[in-house]
């Protein structure tokens, strides 16, 4: 139940985050290359299911579209199947919509298109999910005991922290107004680690890098294949453009 609570949490988290403010931090930048990393999107997929589905549907999604990123029916079933009973099924929530309406007062939006519906801050919907997931850390102050940089006074705790481990902000550097010297503004000095996390820095932010992949991808699973089939295209257009051009030169040869 606990685990339950703290993924809705989490997830209801993302898409508060999507819906806050322009401006804020300057965003990190989403490793584009994971979107065409077959290894990073199952990766993603996986960590999507056990931290995301457990409260969040993904409505336009079924589980055999994770055909595309290279996995067989017998490993869907046997990995990522946990709340639906069929390989095509879409992906529905572990929770059930009664009981979340009736702990929380509403049912958690879905996650299809989380990734495409966050654009600004000097980055995409990618960018600050990238950024968003990485820099939550402790603070006493707050009811769940954790803030964000990205998206101050998150609602919602860090449910990522076992691997990621536990931070906490530094006390923050204080600096003159540069437009006012008589005011003092506070600068973000950085983060140190409190305990551990099963992964290292690398591997927590290579996690995350997979896991907005996945969500991206999940935005338009078609996408690489509607790319590929667009440079055919092109080209056949090219072709079929020179070849318009003789035929056309060909026939009004003897018109005079």
């Amino acid at each position: 139940m606990k685990r339950i609570i703290l993924s809705l949490l989490f997830s209801l988290g993302l898409v508060a985050a999507a819906a806050a403010s322009e401006g804020g931090i300057q965003l990190d930048k989403f490793p584009e290359e994971k979107i065409s990393d077959v290894a990073a999107l199952q990766h993603g997929a996986k960590l999507f299911v056990n931290y995301c589905l457990n409260c969040h549907s993904a409505a336009y999604m079924r589980y055999n579209r994770l055909r595309d990123i290279g996995l067989s029916d017998e490993q869907i079933k046997k990995n990522m199947l946990f709340a639906a009973p069929k390989v095509g099924d879409v992906m529905k929530a572990a929770i059930d919509p009664k009981q979340a309406k009736e702990w929380f007062g509403t049912n958690p939006p879905d996650l299809s298109v989380i990734a495409r519906s966050r654009a600004g801050g000097g980055g995409s919907g990618a960018d600050y999910l990238y950024t968003y997931l990485r820099t939550y850390y402790r603070d006493d102050t707050k009811a769940t005991g954790w803030n964000n940089l990205a998206f101050p006074n998150v609602s919602m705790p860090n449910v990522l922290w076992e691997l990621e481990g536990q931070r906490a902000a530094k006390p923050p550097i204080e600096e003159k107004d540069p437009h006012d010297e008589s005011k003092t503004v506070h600068r973000f000095a950085g983060f140190e680690q409190l305990t551990p996390g099963t992964m290292t820095a690398q591997q927590f932010d290579e996690s995350v890098a997979d896991l907005v992949a996945y969500l991206k991808w999940m935005g338009e699973p078609s996408q690489g294949l509607r790319i590929r089939l667009g440079v055919w295209v092109l080209l056949f257009l090219g072709v079929f453009t020179v070849i318009t051009w003789r035929l056309n030169a060909a026939y009004w040869k003897d018109v005079k």
